[in-house]
């Protein structure tokens, strides 16, 4: 099994009686963090948090740094300066073997699905159950639930080059799904697909937010996407996403945040009402 990692919460273990208020940790947290290529910095002094149960869209022009953002969290990246914090632990300086164990208590979907062409669904589905020397009676049926929660476990025998993009896409939520991750990272799961099968992405990861109430940093180029899981719901009794008709937020998720990235900075960052209110000339022409 993975080495544990402390899940945002509290710090410290209180002592019967002690009031001291308790702290808990962002989820993930980058303090001043830059980055650059060639010379040229991609994202420069960026500083933002997320926390327990949020969802983090992160938009932006492209070239803009959304998917590097994404694998500096994922410590797939390192910076080259500022703090980047994952489930309150220090990263930037973390060894490989502790990021190694850190990595199985997040979820990551990545551009085309990334899968193995030469594995069957369920080994792909299985690869980090595999590499924890998880029972393969165990993996099967944990494997099983995942292909069933994005309704696919009648391919669990098929290779990826049998699949349609669609597909390949839910197997890849299914992976990343797999160990029951504290954070999903989402680096633009629905791009190059057609907008009827974007819209069964994007509510397959409202059913994962909402079931589950899993942290999540999702990367979009639809704003369409953006603002659908701004505003629906997935109804776990009815089996189904609609539109919330009452509530003190009326319908908008509070748990939602998106953050917006352009010249290397932080454009936006703030709720979908401040976002659709805001009126910077550049938000408004990027929204329009």
């Amino acid at each position: 099994m993975p080495a544990a990692i402390p899940t945002p919460g509290p710090a410290t273990v209180r002592p019967p009686g002690d009031q001291t208020p308790v702290v808990e940790f962002p989820v993930v947290e980058f303090k001043d963090v830059t980055i650059s290529f060639d010379v040229k910095p991609v994202l420069e002094n960026i500083s933002f948090s997320v926390d327990r149960g949020q969802t983090l869209i992160i938009l932006g022009p492209a070239g803009c740094g959304k998917s590097v953002l994404l694998k500096l969290a994922n410590g797939l990246l390192g910076p080259d300066s500022g703090s980047i914090r994952i489930f309150g632990q220090e990263i930037t300086t973390m060894p490989e073997r502790d990021l190694y164990a850190l990595r199985a208590h997040i979820g990551m979907v990545f551009q085309e699905s990334a899968l193995f062409d030469s594995l069957s669904v369920e080994d792909n589905v299985a690869y980090r159950l595999h590499e924890e020397h998880v029972p393969e009676d165990q993996a099967h049926h944990r494997v099983v639930e995942a292909l069933q929660f994005v309704e696919l476990e009648q391919a669990i025998a098929k290779l990826p080059p049998e699949l349609s993009g669609g597909m390949r896409r839910r197997v890849s939520i299914a992976r990343a799904i797999i160990s029951n991750p504290d954070l999903i990272l989402y680096d633009s799961p629905t791009g190059g697909l057609d907008p009827i099968t974007s819209t069964t992405i994007i509510e397959l990861v409202m059913k994962q937010r909402d079931v589950s109430h899993s942290t999540s940093l999702l990367v979009t180029h639809r704003l369409q996407d953006a603002f659908a899981l701004a505003t629906h719901r997935y109804d776990a009794a009815k089996g189904m996403v609609a539109i919330p008709k009452d509530g003190p937020d009326h319908g908008i998720d509070p748990g939602m945040k998106f953050l917006m990235l352009n010249d290397g900075g932080i454009a936006f960052h703030g709720s979908t009402e401040e976002l659709v209110h805001s009126k910077d000339p550049w938000i408004e022409n990027y929204l329009s």
